[in-house]
């Protein structure tokens, strides 16, 4: 078991790719703290995983959350070994949608409630010479059109993931990053059902998105994460691995 005995929090850990992450780190060893926002879609993750998880629901929105998220963690395990922040929100906007308020409540819960949460954790991640994995996405790199605000937000993230992994590595806390590409989550398959795509759209995705012929799956992202999250990737910090089907770096999607 590759992650025996270790306590993680995994934030957005009642679907998609928190909720992969959470049942492979269990399944290799970990106790998990599962957070979310879902009561019912809480209950059923933690049902099948106790006695090496429980659930804490919380809004990241409000800025205290983090660090009731940690004393819930303290609580039931004692300690804390690694950070998943996984939660996001995805709006649609573009320059011409956005507003003030959009664009802070996607900064405090993609970028803010990340910070606070690494921030409330750091005492704990020392004594145990623990470590970070932020989940963020290849919009990072510039974004799609009609995902400013998010795409800003993940450029965020992944300066933070950077920022931190170079303050924090004499203290020993390795902070890591991924950026993920597109992966079919129950909510990605919603959202394209939304806006009008048949239900086995997931099986006609083009080949400029899918070379392989299909999505990734959130459980291929949890696969990844195990090795950053266990002793196997020490002493690396500061990485931040684009987690895609293709390269992203001369690319020509014309010519695929």
């Amino acid at each position: 078991m590759r992650l025996k005995d270790k306590v993680i929090v995994v934030t957005g850990a009642t679907t998609g790719i928190g909720r992969a992450i959470a049942e492979r780190c269990v399944a290799e060893g970990a106790r998990v703290l599962v957070h979310g926002i879902d009561r019912a879609d809480g209950q059923e993750v933690v049902s099948r995983l106790r006695p090496s998880a429980v659930l804490h629901l919380d809004d990241l929105i409000d800025p205290a959350s983090p660090g009731r998220i940690v004393l819930a963690a303290l609580s039931a395990f004692g300690r804390i070994d690694a950070v998943v922040n996984n939660a996001s929100i995805v709006p649609r906007s573009t320059v011409g949608t956005t507003s003030a308020a959009l664009f802070d409540r996607t900064m405090a819960i993609n970028v803010r409630a990340p910070l606070l949460l690494i921030q409330a954790a750091m005492a704990h991640l020392k004594e145990t010479k623990g470590c970070v994995l932020n989940i963020g996405s290849i919009n990072a790199l510039s974004g799609e059109a009609t995902l400013l605000d998010y795409s800003i937000s993940k450029g965020a993230l992944q300066t933070l993931s950077r920022n931190l992994a170079n303050a924090h590595t004499l203290d020993q806390v390795r902070v890591n990053h991924f950026n993920v590409g597109w992966v079919l989550s129950p909510r990605e398959y919603r959202h394209q059902r939304d806006q009008g795509l048949p239900a086995d759209w997931p099986e006609h995705v083009p080949p400029v998105f899918a070379p392989s012929g299909r999505l990734i799956k959130p459980e291929e992202i949890a696969s990844a994460a195990v090795y950053w999250l266990s002793d196997e990737s020490r002493p690396v910090t500061g990485s931040v691995v684009e987690l895609e089907q293709f390269s992203l770096f001369g690319r020509n999607p014309v010519k695929n």
